[in-house]
């Protein structure tokens, strides 16, 4: 078959919507999970002191009560929105959850209306990735195949149906990408101070945007022969302004806690396995097939390699220096930390989306280049394994679609079975503490799977609770081991594990 304009323009326009029905589709289907109830909660304008003070009382009370703090009210608007993330949990800045407040005011705040969001921004990243082709590769059918892969990939698919701020962060750092490379073209003043925008938006989406001021620079420095010229001193002067209108912000992440948990001491199999498994995900994943690794990971663990190989032996010096920079200086600066002072920062796949961008960018210039090759039996066998690529990504996101669950849950997956074990009993009682260092989210990620009968108690440590004798079957949900013996001792109770669910025990008599 002989793929003219016209067929090609015909199969992007369905891959595209395809793309987009896959974001969109079953949105409230997943389990809301731990970090999605927080973007709930900063939306609300409560604190967590407010939180404690207001549920974790030692009273019992429904889970429409709890609920109250992952709904938005009209008392408490943006500006309490971005007071309680400063406080609280100022890695996050505070971009999308603004535009997430003003978001949840007209389309609501259910799952799927603060989901929507997400969903909507990552559409932006198909144009942003078509500018950023064409200003890199000056090719459009490389930035056509680069919009596809993006568009079915099913890590971008994910997270563009999560509450969080991936998708925006992925948007900006595609334009700001794309703005560099467009300023130093044009060298006008215009220029400089839309990538310098760019470059402020991509910093208030995700505090990481901070390696790609660095990335950036050393792209800029080796370009122009680390001379002093006109493009070294604009891309200096745009980037200290972005970084300057930042500061306000900066200055929150003095407290690090909220990052603390990347540094946690794992394995040198543990790291080997994710860095793997994560590369292969921007590509396929097949959550419910059985050892999918073996049959499909080699092959695409070989042309990513290949497709890098081939550009930094093929393509034009600043293109494989951009990318280069772009993909390896952020990876780079998060793996160093954790090979010499342990800690699973390069890990976290969320954290990479520079590096997987460079990726996806560089086997879309090797598959373009392939498919177009003057060989012809060449071509026909590129254009077999670029649309196997595709199909592998459809594939996925058609499988990954009606599931419940997902891998970047983590632990909030096991609240599916705990919830199938709670919601059946007749007259339930749930009680909870803050002891427990992933309360309240695991907390708020529960409740939205219990039915409306389960009564909650919940209490701060080391209070211990006064138990109604008026229900049938009594749950301790992620409490201490302290607490536990203080109930037998009290009451005349035995507490058993239930099932081997994590966190969730049974008041047995």
């Amino acid at each position: 078959m002989k793929f003219t304009p016209n067929i090609i323009r015909f199969l992007i326009i369905v891959l595209l919507v395809m793309g987009i029905f896959f974001r969109f589709a079953n949105l409230d289907q997943k389990i809301y999970w731990h970090d999605e109830t927080y973007t709930s909660l900063r939306l609300s304008g409560y604190s967590l002191k407010e939180l404690t003070q207001g549920v974790f009382t030692g009273e019992v009370i429904s889970i429409e009560e709890l609920h109250k703090y992952q709904r938005i009210n009209s008392e408490r608007g943006v500006v309490d929105t971005v007071k309680r993330l400063a406080e609280e949990d100022p890695q996050h800045p505070p971009l999308y959850y603004a535009m997430a407040r003003l978001w949840v005011q007209g389309f609501g705040d259910s799952i799927t209306g603060i989901r929507s969001l997400s969903a909507v921004i990552s559409l932006l990243i198909f144009p942003s990735a078509y500018w950023l082709c064409r200003e890199l590769f000056k090719s459009s059918l490389t930035a056509w195949i680069a919009v596809a892969l993006i568009a079915l990939s099913p890590f971008h698919v994910l997270y563009a149906q999560e509450a969080r701020q991936y998708s925006l962060w992925t948007v900006t750092i595609l334009l700001s990408s794309a703005a560099l490379l467009r300023a130093i073209k044009c060298q006008t003043k215009q220029s400089w101070i839309i990538y310098g925008v760019t470059l402020s938006l991509a910093l208030y989406s995700h505090y990481l945007s901070l390696l790609l001021v660095l990335a950036y620079g050393v792209y800029v420095l080796i370009s122009e022969s680390f001379r002093l010229s006109r493009n070294l001193m604009a891309y200096g002067l745009s980037s200290l302004l972005a970084v300057l209108s930042f500061v306000p912000w900066l200055i929150n992440l003095r407290d690090t806690n909220g990052v603390s948990w990347t540094a946690k001491e794992v394995s040198g199999s543990f790291l080997v396995k994710n860095w793997l498994g994560d590369l292969t995900r921007i590509f396929f994943d097949f959550q419910k097939i059985d050892n999918p690794l073996i049959i499909v990971a080699p092959p695409v663990l070989i042309l990513i390699g290949y497709s890098v190989y081939f550009l930094l032996k093929k393509s034009d010096r600043k293109i494989w220096l951009f990318l280069l920079a772009l993909g390896g200086i952020p990876l780079l600066l998060l793996l160093l930390p954790d090979l010499i002072f342990g800690g699973r920062r390069s890990t976290v796949n969320r954290y990479l989306i520079p590096s997987y961008l460079s990726i996806q960018l560089a086997v879309s210039y090797f598959l373009s280049t392939k498919i177009t090759s003057s060989h012809i039996s060449k071509q026909k066998v590129w254009q077999i394994i670029t649309a196997m690529l595709i199909s592998i990504e459809i594939i996925s996101c058609a499988i990954n679609l009606p599931q419940k669950t997902a891998w970047n849950k983590e632990f909030s997956n096991d609240n599916i079975p705990i919830a199938s074990i709670i919601n059946p009993t007749s007259r339930p009682l749930l009680i909870s503490s803050t002891n427990y260092y992933l309360n309240p989210g695991e907390l708020f990620s529960l409740s939205y799977l219990l039915d409306a009968k389960v009564k909650l108690l919940l209490l701060v440590e080391p209070n211990t609770p006064n138990i109604p004798n008026d229900y049938t079957d009594i749950f301790l949900f992620h409490t201490s081991k302290v607490l536990y013996k203080e109930i037998e001792k009290k009451y005349d109770y035995n507490v058993e594990r239930v099932n081997q669910s994590r966190g969730l025990w049974r008041l047995k008599k």
